[in-house]
Formats: structure tokens, sequence, C-alpha cells
């Protein structure tokens, strides 16, 4: 099976996480592409494939060298985003793009003056949808661009490797895809996430992460006798909310710049409850900006009294970069392989999370490579067959250079 034709079977299943189910994995049609994941790679000759009533997929291709020679991972998770439909998914490759619109169907086009991103792919033949769905590039392409590497390497002998590992886990989407991934039982002394953007791209930070839950308790009173009586959670929401600043959201930051988001605000009367996500890539500045909604909250207490504002504040995950920036070999591996694969690297901070770094916290230092997908979460998605056989190549020299490493 080739590169193009195992991608687009995959997309074929539909694997979208769940954010409020309380299962592992938080669906159950991803079991059902994770037994198949299984099987092929039975089929394809890996050894030590496992599955467990998780969800987690792991497995080895043997060493062909020396005993000593490192041992490495590459990982992906198969779960799609929830921002679009994961089913029913229809992939096609329009070849030899041309730079002009193209029509997804009948009414939906994808023009360069809205994506100009498609400009960058002129002459090479692009994977897009239909229009009314995802694609899954996010991650099933870094899925089968793995799977595809291990059968080039079984089937070139010449190219000496140690022991490899691959993992493929659900529930990234919602932030749960490391959370049950079995580091030990990988055995890996560092891996890599196939699982970012464009070509090029490398990605070794990220934000600090944390989520806040605020709780209003209002006092509902007939609003006709509401006078000196009434609290209304409701407009307590809009007045919390007016405290962060306009400069510290994500429509207006970039780059290393950290930011609160609102997710949602469940409200009436009674009870107000909203949620956010905070993010900075500075670990001092994260800590500052927990402590400013703490803050907002004790000063909406000392006005309206004791008990009115609750927050809870979970942090998510942690810059990797804290971790990598002792092992920094294992990007000096990465940019040798783009060199010697002629692409030109990108190194660009994440805006956003990776499982890499939830790893790279437990003990496995796990950087992110590009996977070739790009306008991920929606139905303008689209992949370049060109880019994932690069990714190909990368994670095959990657293998290639690392029998070679001596810490």
């Amino acid at each position: 099976m080739d590169l193009v034709e195992r991608f687009i079977n995959y997309t074929k299943f539909d694997t979208q996480s769940a954010e409020d189910s309380q299962t592992v994995p938080s669906t159950p049609k991803q079991l059902v592409f994770a037994k198949y994941l299984k099987e092929e790679l039975e089929h394809e000759g890996l050894e030590d494939v496992e599955m467990d009533d998780m969800g987690y997929i792991y497995a080895t291709l043997p060493r062909n060298t020396r005993k000593d020679a490192p041992t490495i991972g590459f990982i992906s998770h198969y779960d799609t985003a929830l921002d679009a439909s994961g089913a029913n998914i229809q992939a096609r490759i329009v070849e030899n793009y041309d730079g002009s619109d193209i029509e997804l169907s009948p009414g939906i086009v994808s023009s360069p003056k809205k994506f100009p991103e498609l400009l960058q792919h002129k002459g090479e033949d692009l994977i897009v949808t239909d229009g009314t769905t995802l694609l899954g590039a996010d991650d099933k392409a870094g899925v089968a661009e793995i799977v595809q590497a291990m059968c080039y390497l079984r089937d070139h002998p010449e190219i000496k490797h140690g022991d490899i590992r691959v993992g493929f886990n659900p529930d990234e989407e919602i932030g749960m895809g490391a959370h049950h991934f079995d580091v030990e039982k990988f055995g890996c002394q560092w891996a890599y996430t196939m699982d970012g953007g464009d070509i090029g791209n490398l990605e070794y930070e990220n934000f600090n992460a944390a989520s806040a839950k605020v709780t209003i308790k209002g006092v509902s009173v007939h609003t006709g006798y509401a006078k000196g009586k009434m609290i209304n959670a409701s407009r307590l929401a809009c007045e919390f909310n007016s405290h962060i600043p306009e400069t510290d959201i994500p429509e207006t930051t970039e780059g290393y710049e950290g930011f609160y988001h609102l997710l949602s605000i469940n409200s009436h009367c009674e009870e107000a409850k909203l949620s956010y996500i905070i993010r900075d890539h500075d670990r001092r500045k994260f800590e500052q900006r927990k402590d400013f909604m703490e803050q907002i909250a004790e000063q909406m207490n000392a006005k309206y009294g004791a008990g009115t504002v609750a927050i809870e504040i979970k942090d998510q995950y942690y810059n990797m970069k804290e971790k990598i920036d002792p092992n920094m070999y294992v990007i000096d591996i990465v940019l040798k392989a783009m060199q010697e694969s002629g692409i030109t690297p990108k190194v660009e901070p994440i805006r956003g999370g990776t499982d890499g770094a939830q790893l790279s916290f437990r003990g496995l230092p796990c950087p992110n490579i590009f996977a070739g997908g790009v306008n991920f979460h929606g139905p303008y998605e689209f992949v370049s067959v060109q880019v994932m056989e690069k990714a190909v190549e990368v994670i095959v020299k990657i293998c290639q250079i690392t029998e070679n490493f001596n810490e």
C-alpha cells in the first residue's frame, strides 16, 4: 500500500473524540480504527504489536544493527478535532495544483484569496475534502507517514537503525492523549510526535497551559422588588470578563504572547459559569496570569460578598522547552535529517499544546515534527502528497542518523 492510499483509507474512519465524555477513549468509534490499525501493523510485519483496552497502540521495528544503538520512537494521535464533522469524509486529490480556486463542492470554494498558504503548494498534488467535513490530516497524516516509514525501512535493510518504537493514541484533541500513554512500556530514550503543520515545521516550545472554571452565585428576586436584594449572576459574569485586557486575548496576540481565552458562559440570574483557558510560553508570566484571575475573584468577592465568586484553576501542561534544552541533540538530529532531505527547517513555538509536552515532562523528550496538514480543524483542511512524502523521508533519515549517534 502506498502512502496516499494508506492515508485516504484512514480518513474513511470517523474517529472524533468528545470533550464531555468520561470514558477512555472518549468515543467508542476510535476503538474501531485502533483495532484496524493494530491489524495493519501486524500485517506489515512489525513486532510486539499490542493495543490496550483504552486504544493505545505500541509496536516495534526491530534493529538491524549494533545492540547499543539508541531506541527511539515516533508517535501520532488518530482522533480528529471536534470543530467540524469527521464522518463520511470524501477525500480527493487535486493533481498538479495550479494556484487557482478549488471547488470542493458546488458553492463551496477553497480560494488562495482566503487561504494564501495554498499558493505555497503550486505544482503539488493536494488532498482536499468536499468542504463539508474535516480531512483528518491532523493527525492521520502523521499516522500514515510513520507506518509508511516503517515499511520503507523494513524493505531497505541496507539502512541501518536501532530498535524503533511506534505509538498511536486517542483523545489528543481533547487534551487527554498522553494521559494514559505508557512511557515505561514504550521504552525509548527519546521520541518525536509527527503532528506539526506544513513542511519544515519543528516545534519544541509550547504554551504553559491551565484551565480556569469560574462559578458565580447570584440571588434571584422578583425584578419589581429587587433593589438591594438581587445579585444578577449573569451581569457579574460580564463584569468578571470585563477585567480581562483586550490586549491579552487570542484575537490580539501572536508568537510568544500569552492570553486568556473565554471558552464559554452559561448563566442565569442565580448562577453563572465561565470557562477559560490560560496560556503563556514564559513560566513566570504564566504564574502571574493565574494569580491575576484569582485577584479578579477576590476583588469581586470584596464588592459583592464572600463566596459570590469561586474560581478553580488547574494546570494542564507545561512548556516542553524546559525538558528539551538539556537534550538538544534530539533537535540537532532532526535539523540534520531535514538538511539531508533538502528541507529548510522552520523552528517555531507552538501556540497551543502537543502530546509531546506532557510526555517530555514524564521523562520522554518528545519534540514535534511536521506532518503536512494545513488549515486544521475545518472543512478547508488539505495536505500535500509531496509534503507527506518528505515527512516519511525525514523519519527515515532520523532513524539512520540515530544509528550512529553517541549521546
